[in-house]
């Protein structure tokens, strides 16, 4: 029974991870120089997922569950805008910005936050039953 909290308090990170970086992505949307002040559009955030626990204190529990594997940056091109008045626009006039669209970012917010939700309820219930299952042996 405690399988499945571990399974569900598992995803719940996960999916914490994940909204993290998206937000993090729509908050540099506009980013187009790195800490240093150079010129450096920001690249977009990608996390990966990867089956099993590694932080679970078993054996059985580090098979069950889901956890961050890694997050990457997306390498598709960046998104050229036309603002020929930009120190960091090109010959033609053109500034590569991020690769990010928040239009995508906000409908991954809302799976993301669907996913969360879903395993908050699982663990609810999973919480629900041992507590019915102690009043059967009481």
């Amino acid at each position: 029974m405690y399988g499945a909290l571990d399974v569900s308090t598992s995803g719940m990170i996960a999916q914490r991870t994940r909204l993290a970086t998206i937000s993090a992505n729509i908050a540099n949307a506009n980013t187009l120089v790195d800490a240093n002040g150079d010129y450096a559009p920001y690249r977009r955030r990608i996390v990966t997922f990867a089956p099993g626990d590694p932080g679970s204190p078993s054996e059985q529990g580090r098979s069950l569950g889901v956890h961050v594997a890694g997050i990457d940056q997306d390498q598709s091109a960046f998104v050229p805008k036309h603002e020929p008045d930009s120190p960091y626009a090109d010959e033609n006039g053109y500034v590569m910005t991020p690769n990010i669209n928040p239009v995508i970012e906000q409908i991954n917010a809302m799976e993301t936050a669907r996913a969360y939700e879903a395993n908050v309820v699982a663990a609810e219930t999973s919480k629900s039953m041992m507590a019915q299952a102690l009043r059967l042996l009481a």
